[in-house]
């Protein structure tokens, strides 16, 4: 980009930040002549991803500042009114607005707050920091047209994010997330008035206890055995982290009524955006829960919990025979999750009629023999837990299913139907549940799951990434992924690529023979999948919300002999696999 360009985009930026500590950023770099990184600032506009608005906070329109929050939330109101007009008319409109605990998490949440007040829009306020899910749960609760989360979730301290929700309590998906673009593009004047004057004339609404008390009984309502913990509770010791973010509240009051013993690693207890303890607050990876499994193996807890910031992620370790603590990874406890919640419901004769299960491309297809066990429909959808939302929504419309679980594996579950995003405190009730329920039949969660290796097959999955930050990155994921569908891939790992899915195009075939191709029935989305004899499948997907590129590896192995002997057997020929496509993947990557 020519500097000339640059300087003005930057000049203009300046020119209508509001916030001093953002534009002086950007006038010290127009200062100083910096011209990489006003580059990396200006060169693009922030746009909504998986996830909404997301990036490195600071002065600029490719950063997280108080000026691109407002022109998102005028936007968002535009949008809003337009889509609702009769509610429009006689002032009815309402919005739910939440934040976590990063830095200006509360300011950016007060800024859109004052701009739906300020449009006609009564805004419903957090006194304090909420999770995600109390987010979601609020907007259906009080029946808003819309909400608003400040949050970047796991990202690292520097980030911060905005996640926009539409009247169902889900995360905006198309047409909406498109045409609330559009409105944000066209924005010339933001609207705004003083939070005193609109908490004054009711435009603002401060709310608290009396939405925390209806969403941690919604969390305790889920559980199927209250007996069963009233009675082992008492014998249960959990270490838990939320990471510096949101989840002590709510996960040490909804385990502490059900009278389990929680210990909160004191380290990480209170909120700060600045997550001292970890590099970046992340319970997908292990150094983030080192603090806690090191508790957890001091306490001989029986199981360690984490959640992210905003609490919508829930991550776990459990201990082995040795005592030292094993990570379970997502698709590991969705498929627990989702295996324990059907066993359940058909013992207690609360399996609906038509019964189904989502989980998204890129998550293991373990949960796909569980659904096959109890008759259970299993369904695709995009990755990001907006699209399980948007099938259950489809569910909702056409009554032709009922929805009994879902969830991704990037750590998220929802098994409620009163929130429609991924949501750590209910799962961590009904894992700390299902815990007790497998020790009352003698066995711990990890022998458990080698059960369940015996019974489906061994199932290993595996994620590689690579960031591709700056001006180029997009170019180059653009070119990796373009190569991808020109050139194909013809084997992986030396098994035979039988059926690759384009969901961009919306077309599957098989690269021996191009030309016959059959429809994909999902939304459009840059992802490509390789589906390989025996049954592995990988997946390519650049992220909507960080700049990186992912390749996802879910494999299945027979278990030929249902003995310890055979499931080492089978995760021995899996690892070799896996190895070997990961070797190719990271190969491709480097001659991008």
């Amino acid at each position: 980009m020519e500097q000339s360009e640059i300087l003005r985009r930057a000049k203009e930026y300046v020119a209508e930040e509001k916030d001093e500590r953002f534009r002086k950023e950007v006038e010290e770099l127009i200062e100083k002549e910096d011209w990489k990184e006003l580059e990396d600032r200006f060169y693009q506009t922030l746009e909504f991803g998986t996830g909404g608005l997301r990036g490195i906070m600071g002065g600029g329109t490719n950063r997280m500042n108080t000026l691109e929050i407002n022109k998102a939330t005028q936007g968002l109101a535009n949008y809003v009114i337009k889509a609702f007009p009769e509610k429009a008319k006689k002032g009815e409109l309402s919005a739910v607005v939440a934040y976590d605990s990063r830095k200006n998490s509360d300011v950016f949440a007060e800024a859109t707050a004052r701009i739906f007040a300020a449009n006609g829009i009564k805004a419903y306020l957090f006194t304090g920091l909420r999770p995600t899910p109390e987010l979601s749960f609020a907007i259906r609760e009080l029946k808003a047209q819309t909400g608003v989360v400040v949050t970047a979730s796991h990202n690292p301290p520097q980030y911060n994010g905005y996640k926009a929700y539409w009247d169902n309590g889900a995360q905006v998906i198309e047409p909406h997330d498109v045409g609330i673009i559009e409105e944000v593009n066209k924005v010339k004047e933001v609207k705004t008035v003083s939070k005193d004057e609109a908490v004054k004339s009711g435009k603002i609404v401060l709310i608290d206890k009396e939405i925390d008390e209806k969403f941690w009984a919604m969390c305790k309502n889920q559980l199927f055995r209250p007996e069963l913990i009233k009675e082992k509770a008492s014998s249960v010791k959990i270490v838990y982290t939320p990471l510096h973010g949101t989840g002590a509240m709510h996960v040490e009051k909804v385990l502490g009524d059900l009278g389990l013993k929680v210990i909160t690693v004191p380290e990480q207890r209170e909120p700060d955006g600045a997550f001292p303890t970890v590099e970046k607050p992340n319970p997908e990876e292990a150094p983030a829960l080192k603090m806690a499994v090191a508790l957890g193996e001091k306490e001989k807890a029986d199981c360690v919990m984490a959640t992210d910031p905003d609490a919508d992620r829930f991550g776990t370790a459990f201990p082995g025979k040795d005592g030292k603590f094993v990570l379970v990874s997502g698709n590991q406890m969705g498929a627990m999750l989702c295996e324990y919640v059907m066993l359940c419901r058909e013992e207690f004769g609360k399996m609906p009629s038509h019964p189904a299960c989502i989980r998204s491309i890129v998550t293991s297809p373990f949960a796909d023999a569980i659904c096959r066990k109890y008759g259970v429909r299993l369904c695709e959808c995009l990755t990001g837990f907006k699209w399980i939302a948007a099938v259950e929504d489809d569910f909702e419309k056409d009554s032709s299913s009922q929805y009994v679980f879902g969830f991704e594996e990037s750590y998220g579950y929802k098994i409620e139907r009163e929130v429609m995003d991924k949501d750590g405190v209910s799962a961590a009730a009904m894992c700390a549940e299902m815990t007790l329920y497998w020790a009352s039949k003698g066995k711990s969660i990890l022998e458990h799951l080698d059960d369940m290796y015996m019974e489906y097959g061994y199932f290993e999955d595996r994620s590689i990434s690579q960031y591709f930050p700056g001006v180029s990155g997009k170019d180059v994921m653009a070119g990796i992924m373009t190569k991808l569908r020109t050139e194909g891939l013809k084997t992986l790992g030396g098994k035979k690529v039988n059926t690759i899915r384009d969901i961009q195009e919306s077309v599957s075939f098989n690269p021996s023979n191009p030309s016959d191709k059959k429809p994909v029935d999902l939304p459009k989305s840059n992802v490509l999948q390789f589906f390989l004899e025996g049954g592995t499948i990988v997946s390519a997907r650049p992220s909507g919300t960080e700049p990186k590129i992912k390749f996802y590896v879910n494999s299945r192995t027979n278990v030929n002999e249902a003995t310890a002997e055979g499931l080492a057997a089978a995760k021995k020929e899996s690892a070799a696999l896996c190895d070997k496509i990961e070797a190719e993947i990271k190969a491709i990557l480097a001659q991008a």
